[in-house]
């Protein structure tokens, strides 16, 4: 009797440490908004009822949790992507046992429900890292993000959904918590603006050359039938004195036939209004004042060859630190460097990205999305174009940005781009070496 005694205490113990990790109403994580996001949010309270795993042994736990959501864009267009960050700043439930839990044990995901001109549910997902809680001690705040695309103009309402709380402590469980009388209230509107129409106004010259005083014909076509527009010479993005008005016809072409005398001026605009506005104008057309030269002189020319994007690494394996069966935690490491030089001289900007394999060993795998970067991005003196970094966070399969420039009137240069990596690996994962692949991608 004595024995049976023993040993119903110990699985007590037993399933009391289980009880710490699968009891979990809500779990820990950064508590943190997008860059970007707006503040027009409100946090809310709605009642969730979090249904323990079975094998834990206690009644499902009812209480009031408090949310809010945020958006990186306030104002989208139909068409565009927006992303949500589902936040949970006081949890429903505390820690019911005694047992302390450690810490990055906790996966959150969940719903964000959309309402008034647009319906359904955005997916969304939080980092697998919360800070040790203690016995009965309250649970930390935790945030999801995730992205939908807007289909229909109008007011779209985004109020908290229902969520999962996924554990790896001793054993893979699950405790899915649901609103009680959904949908909970909304955290955040955004209000949808149509599609804007596309710029089709076209320009054209009919030629690309003259001397200084030479007129050019400047032909337009697809403006706004029967408006004033400026014709003007420019000289890169400023303009030059070499302008002139002229009113469309009713089916909104015209045939300007602009003098132009400034010996700076490289190309032609054309547009409707008192000042250059990109949705309402067109060109710059390209054009050269040709300038003669004078008595007993010699004309030198000389040619600057567009070279090509093109992408460098020392080196194709990186060795991240181990970690400890039992504790688990982040492999860290360094990305080899990479060295992109874009010498091709014109206006486009380049994106480099990464996806990476699921990472394979003789115990199992581990998922590409485990592992994460922080990009650093270095332009070398004299470049033309300005290196931005990509955000840090999960690589994945899908992929992600590790650096970008933007276009530009004239882009290029030498750039230097370093990541710092971390493998999150579980506590109990087996023994052993695990690899996978990062592909990155230059365009």
């Amino acid at each position: 009797m004595a024995l049976t005694r023993s040993r119903a205490a110990a699985r007590r113990r037993r399933w009391t440490a289980v009880l710490g990790a699968t009891a979990l109403a809500v779990a820990g994580g950064a508590l943190a908004a997008p860059a970007g996001a707006t503040t027009t949010s409100q946090p809310v309270e709605f009642q969730t009822r979090c249904v323990p795993p079975p094998i834990a042994g206690i009644p499902p736990i009812t209480g009031t949790t408090t949310a809010e959501i945020t958006v990186d864009k306030s104002s989208p267009k139909v068409g565009e992507t927006v992303t949500v960050t589902y936040t949970v700043t006081k949890p429903a439930a505390s820690n019911p046992v005694d047992l302390a839990l450690p810490a990055d044990i906790m996966t959150p995901s969940g719903k964000v429900v959309l309402g008034g001109a647009q319906s359904g549910a955005v997916t969304v997902n939080g980092p697998k890292k919360n800070p040790p809680v203690p016995g009965k001690g309250s649970f930390p705040a935790f945030s999801m993000t995730g992205t939908f695309t807007v289909t229909q103009a109008g007011s779209i309402t985004l109020s908290p959904g229902d969520y999962n709380i996924h554990t790896s402590y001793l054993m893979e469980l699950d405790t899915p918590c649901t609103v009680l009388n959904p949908p909970a209230p909304v955290s955040e509107t955004v209000v949808a603006g149509p599609v804007t129409n596309p710029n089709t106004r076209a320009l054209s010259l009919d030629t690309a050359s003259g001397d200084p005083g030479v007129r050019v014909t400047v032909n337009g076509s697809r403006f706004t039938p029967l408006t004033e527009v400026t014709v003007v010479g420019r000289a890169g993005a400023a303009e030059t004195a070499d302008r002139m008005t002229v009113t469309t016809d009713s089916e909104g072409a015209f045939a300007a036939r602009l003098k132009v005398n400034d010996v700076a001026t490289t190309g032609i605009v054309a547009y409707e209004g008192a000042a250059w506005d990109p949705d309402k104008g067109a060109g710059p057309a390209a054009y050269k004042v040709v300038v003669p030269a004078p008595p007993n002189s010699q004309t030198i020319t000389a040619a600057v060859t567009a070279g090509e994007l093109s992408m460098t690494q020392e080196g194709d394996a990186v060795e991240l630190a181990s970690v400890d069966f039992g504790q688990g935690g982040a492999a860290t490491g360094d990305l080899r460097t990479v060295t992109v030089k874009d010498f091709r001289g014109g206006p486009a900007g380049w994106s480099l990205t990464g996806k990476v394999t699921d990472f394979t060993g003789t115990g199992g795998s581990l998922g590409a999305g485990n592992l994460s970067w922080t990009p650093a991005c270095t332009a070398k003196a004299g470049s033309p174009s300005a290196c931005a970094a990509g955000s840090p966070g999960p690589v994945g399969s899908g992929g992600a940005t590790l650096a970008s420039t933007p276009n530009g009137a004239l882009t290029g240069g030498e750039f230097t781009i370093d990541a710092g990596l971390s493998l999150d690996v579980p506590a109990f994962t087996a023994p052993g070496s695990y690899a996978g692949v990062l592909t990155l991608t230059l365009s």
